[in-house]
């Protein structure tokens, strides 16, 4: 071997070396997806949206009005059926109707009344606004979702450990994550919860061979009252050494 090639040589191996050497010198960070609770928000009947209050990103208390819907129909059955309850209730004072007369159109208004109700929508929950779906003047049917909300002040994320991690993590411990997205920010969280049954690595692992391996899933909540995290953002954790 010349000189040249034999130092070039020497100089590889050195540096593969240590890249080896540094490697195994680092921190191992456990990857997840931050999850947030979400609920979608839903028309209950078949009619053409009025108003929609709020946009993404907003944020609602329980009870804030989302959306109107317009409903002429039920509005009509709605102002009939009250209309002839009350005069229901003024003629069995005097006994001029029976009393099943009566009960028929007291249900009558009550059913009108709910199905009035629901083309107020309000909001189920605390949270922040996700998804618009649909705008004023669109069609909307029983079922149809309307918007998407998350309570973004508690988010998650799942990581997957090999089994003989489990001797060291328990819930309730706290942990150090970080994320990549934001300079690797520093942030801290809790396990809460360590699934009792082993599954094969997620498949959004990029390596077939990673996928292959029995892992346990690890939930890890993170308190996000600034609402910094946002579902879809990774999150690297430092779990404890063995």
């Amino acid at each position: 071997m010349k000189p040249r090639i034999a130092v070039a040589a020497g100089i590889i191996i050195v540096i593969f070396a240590a890249v080896i050497l540094l490697e195994r010198g680092q921190d191992f960070y456990y990857a997840g997806t931050v999850e947030a609770t979400e609920v979608d928000v839903s028309a209950r009947v078949s009619t053409v949206i009025d108003r929609v209050n709020v946009r993404e990103g907003d944020k609602v208390k329980k009870n804030d009005i989302l959306a109107t819907l317009t409903g002429e129909d039920i509005r009509a059955v709605y102002d009939n059926a009250e209309r002839d309850f009350r005069r229901a209730s003024e003629l069995i004072k005097v006994g001029s109707i029976n009393q099943g007369d009566y009960d028929r159109q007291k249900y009558r208004y009550d059913d009108a009344r709910i199905r009035i109700g629901w083309l107020t929508v309000a909001s189920p929950t605390n949270g922040t606004v996700l998804t618009r779906y649909h705008e004023p003047g669109e069609m909307v049917s029983p079922g149809t979702k309307l918007l998407a909300l998350a309570d973004l002040d508690i988010v998650w994320a799942y990581v997957y450990v090999p089994q003989p991690m489990l001797s060291v993590i328990k819930t309730g411990m706290e942990v150090k994550a970080y994320v990549p997205e934001s300079n690797m920010r520093e942030i801290t969280g809790k396990i809460v919860k360590i699934n009792d049954e082993a599954e094969f690595t997620p498949k959004n692992v990029q390596t077939r061979k990673e996928r292959t391996r029995l892992v346990y899933g690890v939930k890890l909540e993170f308190s996000n009252t600034d609402n910094f995290l946002k579902p879809g953002m990774t999150v690297e954790a430092k779990l404890p050494e063995k």
